[in-house]
């Protein structure tokens, strides 16, 4: 037994001497952490917007730091990201969606598969294909309303804002609040279970969704699975892939809308120009001349409102592969080297979002930050005296951006446009601040709130 223990510690003594890395003059700052082989996983994990605004301080805008015995290169300066967005030779991104989706949905699909459904995907978020998109959603909503808050009930209904939100826009339990675990690989035993149990019971669920043409799914449904079956995916393939758009496609709505009506329930002057804005709509749509979802009917009030609720909640990561050694040429002149096999990584939450070189005030929420004085949307934003390309990237960036985007805009349009011209909504606490964010979730996309904001509801009398 002793010689076991002996041979263990050489093993791992040898793994340490030989997995030991040291910075090169032409690399970036390089932050191994204390701990062995684990480095700064724990502090990333735990917060990742304190831990590299820690970072930057120390190091400045570029830094490569040990995480799980992987070394990710953070880049936090604007001006530089296209170095990073515009190049697919050196940089990959199917590696590490690859990674987070056989981690949580159990799915692999090919590089050819991904590229091919990407492709197919942009075709239905636009045009003809959309606006049938945004009128099934309308429809849909309006009936979950319905259900919710029929004709003859005239009583208050009190209501977490979140799960109000979340649980009409889209919703999968238990499967949303492990995901941040599944992706990092720290479930506990009765986690998996759940997990494991929870995707299970998704996949039967959805088992029907698109499998015919008049199944009542979007059309881009059976487009999608055609594609899978003509590139050899089973049907186990197809169910886990179809969960994986829902969440990619609608994951996030339910939550950007649960803060944008938040800042607008405890910011009066937002709700009442947003309040302002629709009624007009509605008095347009009352003549039949144009409705929410003509593009002709300009919302420049809510857009601002809602890019200010994107800028202070939506904190994803944007994560490349380094598969080939790269020299990153940052903005100001500066080049570092990237090895082969490293990740980098860009966090728009930090820089340029909540970046106080750039917004005055950055945690403040102001609705029309985004608005010229003329109404026209604002898009001049500066850092060091030079105008920003990406002032905020809530829907990444680049060949790899956000297929979805306009349809989820749309969405969150429409839902806060149906609830606030047809219910009554109030906050419970007329004096109820918005809820801190759950820091966990910093890296996956829309922030979720640690906690909770208690409304109550009924339908407007309209007479």
């Amino acid at each position: 037994m002793i010689w076991t223990v002996v041979l263990l510690l050489q093993a791992l003594l040898l793994y340490f001497i030989f997995t030991q890395r040291s910075r090169s003059k032409s690399e970036p700052p390089l932050d191994k952490g204390l701990i062995p082989w684990l480095g700064h996983a724990l502090e990333f994990g735990k917060d990742a917007s304190k831990f590299l605004n820690r970072m930057k301080l120390k190091h400045g805008n570029i830094f490569t730091v040990r995480a799980a015995g992987r070394y990710v290169t953070v880049l936090l300066d604007p001006h530089s990201y296209d170095s990073v967005i515009n190049d697919a030779d050196s940089l990959d991104f199917t590696c590490y969606a690859q990674v987070l989706m056989k981690r949580i949905f159990s799915l692999e699909l090919s590089h050819s598969q991904m590229t091919e459904a990407k492709d197919m995907m942009k075709k239905h978020f636009i045009g003809m294909n959309l606006a049938t998109l945004n009128c099934t959603m309308e429809r849909n909503l309006k009936a979950l309303l319905k259900a919710e808050m029929p004709p003859n009930q005239k009583d208050w209904k009190k209501e977490g804002l979140f799960d109000f939100s979340y649980r009409l826009l889209f919703k999968a339990g238990k499967f949303d609040g492990l995901l941040t675990k599944m992706a990092r690989e720290t479930l506990r035993p009765e986690e998996k279970k759940t997990a494991q149990s929870v995707r299970q019971r998704l996949w039967d669920l959805l088992a029907p969704a698109g499998s015919t043409e008049d199944s009542g799914s979007s059309l881009w449904l059976p487009a999608y699975r055609r594609l899978l079956r003509g590139k050899g995916a089973d049907e186990d393939t197809q169910r886990k892939a179809v969960l994986m758009q829902l969440w990619a496609t609608q994951g996030n709505v339910g939550p950007a809308a649960f803060w944008l009506m938040g800042y607008l329930l405890t910011n009066p002057e937002a709700l009442t120009a947003v309040k302002r804005e629709f009624k007009q709509i509605s008095q347009m749509e009352t003549s039949e001349t144009q409705s929410l979802g003509d593009r002709s009917a300009a919302t420049p009030v809510f857009d601002s409102a809602l890019e200010e609720t994107l800028r202070l909640t939506a904190a994803p990561f944007i994560t490349r592969q380094v598969i080939r050694e790269k020299t990153l040429h940052m903005a100001d002149g500066q080049e570092y080297l990237l090895r082969k096999g490293d990740r980098v990584c860009l966090f728009p939450f930090n820089s340029p979002q909540m970046d106080p070189d750039i917004y005055h005030e950055p945690q403040k929420y102001k609705y029309n930050r985004f608005m010229n004085e003329d109404g026209s949307a604002k898009k001049d934003f500066f850092k060091g005296g030079k105008q920003l390309k990406y002032y905020t990237m809530p829907w990444g960036a680049g060949t790899n951006g956000c297929v979805g985007k306009q349809f989820a805009i749309n969405s969150i349009r429409q839902f806060v446009y149906t609830v606030l011209t047809n219910y009554e909504l109030e906050l419970c606490d007329p004096d109820a601040q918005m809820p801190e964010v759950n820091a966990s979730r910093y890296g996956f996309g829309m922030l979720q709130p640690d906690g909770d904001l208690l409304v109550q509801y009924k339908l407007r009398n309209k007479h």
